[in-house]
């Protein structure tokens, strides 16, 4: 009897972590979708006020729905407090501008520097999950974690070397920003583990697009930019909208529900599907070719992120 319960009970568990893998899988496909298809279409705005604005809709929205949220805050300890501004800070504000901003400075060509930095990702959030989270890592933990990096390199590159010389100075600062956005985005991931132990992710998500929110409102003021509301069009709304109701805080709604059952040092290599996802919307919708090389290492890279969620010895590590 005790062994059946225990087999029902592991069977649950399983399920559980297969069903929050699936999920933050499916939020990094989302982001991959608004890479391509969507953010691009707000070219006309300035960066820090697209931030904001895909930061304050969602958020307005939300406290249509989820305003008794609020109550959270007589609750919430100094340690809480400090880990929703972190999120906030880091997977919100700066890594969102950062990305963008190296994007803009090589106008959208030679991006070879800007993709490489941002794989760093999992790195820094490895190793703030062992020092945060106190997450252990096993062999085939790191090999499958190799495999999808190099898998990444040959993706990016194919048989190339990447060449740091384009644009110059241009590149060396779009390199540090993307440095800082691998490390924005692999901080948040674990801050958000850490937050996700005590919070549900609906109030998670609710305080994380609030107080990014108000992150990005000092950051507009400072800049300037406050005004730039006389320059968003109709069409501007609508992508607004749509980013706000399906890529933005609908995917991290999916990404806090599925972070809450996966490892932060697992889910992010889950989010590698992004630049999967981005690389074969760019194919289809933009025409970019790739070679025989890219593709199979995007494939690659794949199956290693799956190895990663259904190895038992890596989940009960």
């Amino acid at each position: 009897m005790h062994l059946l319960l225990g087999k029902v009970m592991g069977n649950t568990e399983r399920n559980i972590r297969v069903k929050g893998a699936l999920a933050v899988a499916f939020s990094a496909m989302l982001w991959g979708i608004d890479g391509i298809l969507l953010t691009p279409q707000l070219y006309n705005l300035n960066t820090s006020f697209v931030v904001f604005l895909l930061h304050l809709f969602p958020f307005v929205l939300m406290n249509c729905f989820f305003y008794r949220e609020y109550r959270q805050l007589k609750t919430m300890t100094r340690s809480d407090l400090i880990y929703f501004l972190l999120v906030a800070l880091f997977g919100g504000a700066l890594g969102t501008l950062a990305i963008v901003k190296s994007l803009f400075l090589l106008n959208f060509n030679n991006l070879s520097v800007v993709v490489l930095l941002q794989k760093l990702q999992p790195i820094f959030a490895i190793l703030l999950a062992r020092i945060i989270l106190k997450e252990r890592v096993k062999k085939d933990f790191v090999l499958w974690a190799a495999i999808a990096l190099v898998a990444g390199y040959f993706m990016t590159f194919g048989w190339n070397l990447p060449d740091f010389s384009t644009n110059g100075i241009a590149t060396f600062y779009a390199a540090l920003l993307s440095l800082l956005a691998a490390f924005s985005f692999g901080s948040s991931t674990v801050f958000s583990k850490k937050i996700l132990g005590n919070y549900s992710f609906v109030t998670s998500t609710f305080f994380r697009y609030g107080f990014t929110t108000l992150i990005m409102l000092g950051i507009v003021l400072v800049g300037g930019h406050i005004g730039d509301f006389t320059q968003v069009t109709g069409r501007n709304w609508l992508f607004v909208a749509l980013i706000g109701l399906t890529t933005g805080s609908g995917a991290i709604f999916l990404y806090y529900y599925g972070l809450r059952n996966v490892k932060a040092s697992i889910s992010t290599f889950l989010e590698l599907l992004y630049p999967i996802t981005a690389v074969v919307l760019d194919y289809f919708v933009n025409h970019t070719k790739y070679s025989v090389v890219q593709w199979i290492a995007a494939f690659v890279m794949l199956f290693a992120i799956v190895m990663l969620n259904i190895n038992k010895k890596i989940f009960n590590s």
